[in-house]
């Protein structure tokens, strides 16, 4: 099958509306346009370099879970959730009560991220896998009632109030089931000698076409994109999200997205997913190197502390987990005293690598400011 030669699907007439039926995509598929193969080799040369930098960096785990917020934030944001990736690090006693509902969603995320990468080490990329992760997912938020962790069993669309004005209607339920099976044989198939970009492309593609749960197909579908990544190990990390891209082009996503569905365009699809995995390739590598130079400051600077230099060294690794704390957590996580903790945050604001944030002179929160600044 050419890229170029692809047919989406067919609206079918249902009960007062017409629903849209994808077509299978295990097939055999054959890049057929050059300016396509530019852009892979490109992504390919940019993802390369972003796994083996992100190999050469000590303790990269810690900095990871700021990526996996980051992400959480940003895809959470793109389906509406209000919530900024410094509310998100906060604890939630710390959240305006107005605002729980998208602190939950966003920590939801995370949670529903890390479970999944840690799945991948016992569960293959399946159906399986998604549902677990769709069930953690919408665990406790808005969707909870709408069969968290099941595929859909009701017709479902997209824009408008209604199926009678909705901008876009997914499959009839009666499909999803055997049509997600061809997805996940899709990206299981070693026979199809397709590049794994232009494959979960295509498979993020038909994954928001199918739509095949009642919400939170989204969120669910990038994450997808990062763990099939994973999984295939073109990422020895999970160190690459493309939901800032999507947000940044949120009109483009959709529209390249639906142009597929309305003109079989899958080669412009690739063409901006592919531009997608570059730039955010770029702009991982980038956000690592001032990591790097920000950790090569702080170290120094806590040179100056000098018999509590060690204590200070293991509080730098604990803020980088946990940039927004309190004295509190640090004297809980660091095993010491609070008015240990307590001179030591003072320590870490004298030398500019803390700010306090609240202004009080009780219940203080302190951010590593510089470094969430990487991830804003």
């Amino acid at each position: 099958m050419n890229i170029s030669s692809f047919k989406a699907g067919k609206t079918v007439q249902r009960y007062q509306y017409k629903s849209f039926e994808p077509n299978v995509i295990d097939l055999p598929w054959h890049i057929d346009n050059d300016g396509l193969i530019m852009l892979l080799s490109l992504a390919n040369i940019k993802l390369g370099e972003l796994n083996a930098f992100s190999q050469l960096i000590p303790d990269v785990d810690f900095f990871i879970k700021m990526h996996v917020f980051k992400e959480g934030t940003t895809s959470s944001r793109i389906e509406g959730t209000q919530t900024n990736i410094d509310e998100a690090l906060q604890k939630e006693e710390y959240i305006n009560p107005e605002k729980k509902d998208d602190w939950q969603e966003v920590q939801n995320h995370v949670e529903a991220m890390n479970q999944a990468i840690g799945h991948l080490e016992k569960l293959p990329l399946s159906s399986r896998l998604l549902k677990q992760t769709h069930k953690t997912l919408m665990q406790g938020v808005r969707g909870k009632h709408k069969l968290p962790g099941t595929f859909r069993q009701s017709q479902n669309w997209i824009g408008g109030s209604s199926l009678t004005d909705a901008v876009f209607i997914p499959p009839h339920q009666d499909g999803v089931g055997d049509l997600m099976a061809d997805l996940e044989n899709f990206l299981h198939n070693e026979n199809n000698p397709i590049p794994p970009l232009i494959k979960i492309g295509i498979a993020h593609y038909q994954f928001e076409t199918i739509h095949p749960f009642l919400d939170g197909n989204g969120r669910i579908g990038r994450v997808l994109i990062t763990l099939y990544l994973v999984s295939n190990q073109l990422l020895h990390k999970p160190t690459l999200y493309l939901s800032d891209f999507f947000e940044k082009n949120k009109s483009l996503y959709y529209d390249n997205l639906n142009r597929v569905r309305t003109h079989n365009d899958l080669t412009q699809w690739l063409k901006f997913f592919l531009e997608g995995v570059r730039s955010s390739s770029e702009n991982a590598i980038s956000t690592f190197r001032h990591i790097i130079a920000l950790r090569s400051e702080a170290e120094h600077k806590i040179i100056s502390l000098g018999k509590k230099q060690a204590l200070a060294k293991s509080f730098l690794h604990y803020l980088y987990s946990k940039p927004i704390t309190d004295a509190g957590d640090v004297a809980e996580s660091l095993s010491i005293n609070i008015s240990t903790a307590l001179r030591l945050i003072e320590d870490f604001i004298r030398l500019k690598i803390l700010i306090e944030t609240t202004g009080f002179k009780r219940n203080r929160i302190f951010a590593f400011d510089d470094y969430i600044k990487l991830f804003r």
